[in-house]
This record gives C-alpha cells, sequence and structure tokens, in this order.
C-alpha cells in the first residue's frame, strides 16, 4: 500500500462559518476523517502547512510547501496539498516552478464548499486527489477537480460557485477520474534524468499591468520604483497603444531603462499573444525587444516570472528560465 503526505493548507475545504464569513478551522485530520473511503486506498500520514483562505495566499507559503515535499520526498509516494481554490491555479503553477521532474505526484485539490457542510464537492475531490496520487502513471505537479486531472502549468479557474470550477487552458485534461478510477488521455513521457529538480526561489517584485482604453500612463512612473519586472496584459494578440500625447510605448521604454523587465501578455484567456501580427506589436516588439508570454496562461507566466527573478542575476539569465518550456507551459516550444 502505497504512503501518501498530504499537506493542508487551509481553504474553503477546511472552513466553518463564522459570524463574520467561512473560515479555515479545520485540521488536515479532520479533513480526513470525514472521508473514511480513503483508508482502503493507501497510508496516509498529514502536515499543517498553514491555515489560511486562499485570497492570503503568498510565494512564501508556496515556497514553504515545495521545501517541505522536498523533506519528505524520499519517505512518500506521492503528496496531496489541499488548498483554497481562488488562488489554486496560482500556486499550481508557482510548484510546477519549484518542483520540476518530479516522478512522484504532487496534486493539489479543495473544493467550493466546505468539507463540513452536507451537499459538498469536498468528498468526492479528496478521493479523487488520492485516487490519482496512487495511480502508477501519475507523476508532477498537477490540479485534479471534479474529476478533471490538469497540468499544473494550465489551470485556471472559471468559475466562482459552480462545482467544475477550472478548465485546462489551451491544453487537453491529461486524464479524467470516473467512478474514482483514473482513465489516462496523455500519458506522461519517462524521463531522462529521474530525479526531480527543486528550487524554491521566488521574486515577487511583480506588478500585473491590465491596459484599458484611454489609460493614463502617468501610473508607470510610479512602478519604476517598486517592482523588477510589469507584466503587461493588453488586448488581443498584443501591442502597446499610443494615444496622442499620452505614450504608452515611451513609458514603457523608461521602465526598460531602469532595469525593469516588461513581458507583454494578452487579456484574452485563450490561444495566447502574438507581437507580431499587428503593426502596433510589431513596433513595441521591435523597439525595446520585449518579452512576451505567447501561451502561457496569465497564472503561468505570473508565477514564472516571480521565480525566473529569484533564479536570475542577469537579464540574459532571466530570459533563458522564462523561454525553457516547462510542463507544457510554452505551447509549440
Amino acid at each position: 500500500m502505497k504512503k501518501i503526505l498530504m499537506l493542508a493548507t487551509g481553504g474553503t475545504i477546511a472552513s466553518k462559518p463564522t459570524e463574520n464569513g467561512l473560515v479555515p478551522q479545520l485540521t488536515a485530520d479532520d479533513l480526513i476523517a470525514c472521508v473514511p473511503e480513503l483508508a482502503a486506498l493507501c497510508q496516509i500520514h498529514t502536515l499543517e502547512v498553514c491555515h489560511l483562505d486562499s485570497t492570503d495566499m503568498t510565494p512564501a507559503q508556496w515556497a514553504k510547501i515545495a521545501l517541505t515535499v522536498q523533506e519528505n520526498y524520499a519517505a512518500y509516494d506521492g503528496f496531496v496539498v489541499c488548498h483554497g481554490t481562488d488562488t489554486m491555479s496560482y500556486a499550481a503553477a508557482a510548484l510546477s516552478y519549484m518542483i520540476q521532474n518530479s516522478p512522484k505526484p504532487v496534486v493539489l485539490t479543495g473544493s467550493q464548499k466546505s468539507v463540513f457542510v452536507r451537499d459538498t464537492d469536498a468528498r468526492n475531490n479528496l478521493i479523487d486527489a488520492f485516487v490519482y496520487a496512487t495511480d502508477p502513471l501519475a507523476c508532477g505537479v498537477r490540479l485534479v477537480f471534479n474529476g478533471k486531472v490538469i497540468l499544473g502549468t494550465r489551470a485556471r479557474k472559471v468559475r466562482t460557485r459552480s462545482f467544475n470550477a477550472f478548465d485546462s487552458i489551451d491544453y487537453p485534461e491529461i486524464a479524467v477520474i470516473r467512478d474514482h478510477r483514473v482513465l489516462h488521455f496523455i500519458r506522461p513521457t519517462p524521463n531522462a534524468d529521474p530525479a526531480p529538480h527543486f528550487s524554491a526561489h521566488f521574486d515577487n517584485r511583480v506588478v500585473l499591468l491590465k491596459l484599458i482604453p484611454g489609460l493614463d500612463v502617468g501610473i508607470i512612473d510610479y512602478l519604476s520604483a517598486h517592482t523588477r519586472a510589469v507584466i503587461v496584459e493588453g488586448f488581443g494578440m498584443g501591442g502597446l497603444p499610443d494615444y496622442a500625447g499620452n505614450s504608452l510605448s515611451d513609458a514603457v521604454g523608461k521602465l526598460i531603462a531602469a532595469g525593469v523587465m516588461v513581458i507583454m501578455a494578452t487579456q484574452v484567456p485563450h490561444e495566447g499573444s502574438n507581437l507580431s501580427v499587428y503593426a502596433v506589436g510589431q513596433r513595441a516588439a521591435a523597439q525595446y525587444n520585449l518579452l512576451e508570454t505567447g501561451t502561457m496562461t496569465l497564472e503561468a507566466s505570473v508565477m514564472k516570472t516571480m521565480w525566473a527573478l529569484g533564479g536570475s542575476d542577469s537579464p540574459a539569465r532571466f530570459r533563458q528560465l522564462f523561454f525553457t518550456p516547462v510542463e507544457n507551459d510554452l505551447l509549440g516550444e
């Protein structure tokens, strides 16, 4: 029987109602006790990493999860991380960069309703997470939710209330779980190097700037002193608008001159950015040699930027880390 370590972080799945709203109160052992069927699947040990609403989670907590996995890696066959749904896609992306090439599964799950209430998705999601964690083909960082198994770099929360809260963006679900059995659609390719790579370094001095029509670019003058990287979430395939007397392109040039990394992304959830298509994109790319997220999800783009900043000492090293594909985050590369 396999040994699985469950790491609890709080979230809706572990919440109870209070006069101030739902608050994480249940322990990891409380969660396991609510799902007695798990005892037939594997040996389970538990650890409390933190006890937070996922809105309060930061890269510091995700690095702590990665380090906990690293410290316990030899003793267990897999890991299940119970996490709140609101930032779970960021957590899945972050762990995908901090724990690479893992032959053992690191499975994130949670729920839209607490395990404490009667009509909840928590029990099924917990069972499915352990079913996947004990599957002989399971590996790497995965998000398991509502019967879907999604790569950590491709997951996004797309619904605030429904049980089918997560989608795999521009990439197929790698498996589904039906009647507590794993049906694999995409089987993992064996790694030439079977050893996992851990690197829990993050620099969270990253800002996401979402463009709106007519944006006053004066805000960018503030950013140069308070960040190391700005991800500009543009319109459509991407580009920098040049409103009369209000040039975003000039402001971006000042950021770059101040040593800030500028990365172009798109507000559109599917199919990615491509600065080469329109003149507004070509002009910006040619003038400043801008980085571009391409087919990466927003969550992966943000977390990879933080991770690459934390692991680089030069713009050249940052570019190398940013553009090295990890778990299909850059499709077509």
